[in-house]
């Protein structure tokens, strides 16, 4: 009998520990809960009536037309003034920042918010350009269910460390005139074969172009998806003197080839997208490309483009990445850029992002992490012909370290430079 009251004794004790520990467990997650929604009022009363400068690239008529209705939205909500100052290429808002700090303006910057990812970010993290720890702790941050989805987390390859907050994701996505005499090419070796059988139908923009740099990478990676592991790390890692040739000697031997089928026979290189569209919708050229997936249907909705045109994505990979806002360090409306940044966030925002007629930008939220009202905003409509078909997508090829796009450039305007 006496072991069994003990034994009774040792469990009631233990049961009274286990209650105990509990309650200041459940106790622990309230007050930080509490803390957490305390910190987000406080960012809520500080960022309301205030001025937001967010620099972002403004080549794109859809992207301008759904930040000016993000606009709209948070002067309604916050009473915040969305001013979106366009750029022509993200590098002038990150050396307008550096400027900055060597001026020793370390608070009152004139970028609040920034459209950014890859070399730019790199850049801006090197410097210390960045507002560190606040991208993870948006209120709507959770929604992008980071412990399973590890694209939100890095920004080519680099750990964004809470100092950028995902807004969306993009492929590189060809289209084509359905009028031209032969198929479209499927990879990257059928493109230097089809080239060389409909020369002057084909070319790129001139780096250090967006869009033209994409291309580039895009033929380094399917280029390499058949190296040893060890040089296929190489692309992962910081470019250098040691393994730049190494890594892109292949790149030059495929251009040497390509590049006297281009248009203008290689000679001459259009400096934009938005030229190499009109080049396709003049007939001059029979193949384009471009990183906005729903560019190709609204264009072809502006007349901009031929309603015989269709989009598709190459079978040996289309590049991808996710892209990102950020606050620079020494922003001057700190508060209210996160609000703009968590409203960008928001499921609404993200679905009407997604919309095919607004941008059709792909959402960076996990639909399981949505409730069935929230994802009711998703729901599409039918596709335009000449959008790319749902699950066309079979391959997808990460970026590269941000440095190879300098090596890339570097080195492309040695060789290739010099006749433009």
């Amino acid at each position: 009998m006496r072991v069994v009251k003990a034994f009774t004794i040792c469990l009631q004790r233990c049961f009274f520990s286990i209650t105990i520990f509990m309650c200041l467990l459940t106790a622990f997650s309230v007050f930080a809960n509490d803390a957490s929604n305390s910190a987000w009022q406080k960012i809520q009363n500080q960022g309301k009536n205030q001025p937001v400068y967010f620099y972002a690239w403004g080549g794109d008529a859809q992207i301008n037309a759904y930040i000016q209705w993000a606009a709209q939205q948070v002067k309604a909500k916050y009473n915040i003034n969305l001013v979106h100052v366009k750029l022509s290429d993200t590098s002038e808002a990150v050396s307008r920042v550096l400027a900055e700090k060597s001026a020793n303006n370390h608070t009152q910057g004139s970028v609040d918010l920034i459209w950014i990812n890859g070399a730019n970010f790199a850049a801006m993290s090197k410097h210390g350009l960045l507002l560190k720890d606040w991208a993870d702790k948006l209120p709507n941050f959770i929604y992008t269910n980071p412990e399973n989805n590890p694209s939100v987390l890095f920004d080519f390859g680099l750990p964004t460390q809470g100092m950028e907050a995902p807004w969306g994701q993009a492929s590189l996505t060809f289209y084509y005139d359905t009028l031209a005499k032969s198929a479209p090419p499927q990879t990257l070796n059928e493109l230097l074969s089809w080239s060389k059988a409909n020369p002057g139908r084909f070319s790129y923009p001139k780096p250090p172009d967006f869009l033209g740099m994409s291309f580039l990478k895009y033929a380094l990676m399917v280029l390499h998806q058949h190296s040893d592991a060890m040089l296929q790390a190489k692309l992962n890692q910081p470019a250098t003197d040691e393994n730049t040739a190494q890594v892109l000697d292949s790149l030059w031997a495929f251009l040497n080839k390509l590049h006297p089928n281009l248009w203008r026979s290689g000679e001459y290189f259009m400096q934009s997208g938005v030229q190499m569209r009109r080049l396709i919708d003049d007939t001059e050229l029979s193949i384009g490309f471009t990183f906005s997936a729903p560019e190709v249907p609204a264009a072809v909705k502006r007349y901009d483009l031929p309603k015989s045109i269709r989009s598709y994505a190459m079978q040996d990979g289309s590049l991808s990445n996710t892209h990102f806002v950020a606050i620079p360090y020494n922003a001057s409306h700190v508060q209210s850029a996160q609000l703009v940044a968590n409203f960008l966030l928001s499921p609404a925002a993200q679905a009407h992002k997604q919309k095919p007629a607004i941008w059709g930008d792909k959402t960076v939220l996990i639909q399981t992490t949505l409730t069935a009202e929230q994802q009711a905003l998703f729901k599409a409509v039918k596709p335009h012909p000449s959008a790319l078909p749902l699950n066309s997508i079979k391959r997808t090829l990460s970026e590269p370290h941000p440095s190879w796009v300098e090596a890339i450039n570097t080195g492309w305007e040695a060789r290739y430079g010099t006749s433009q």
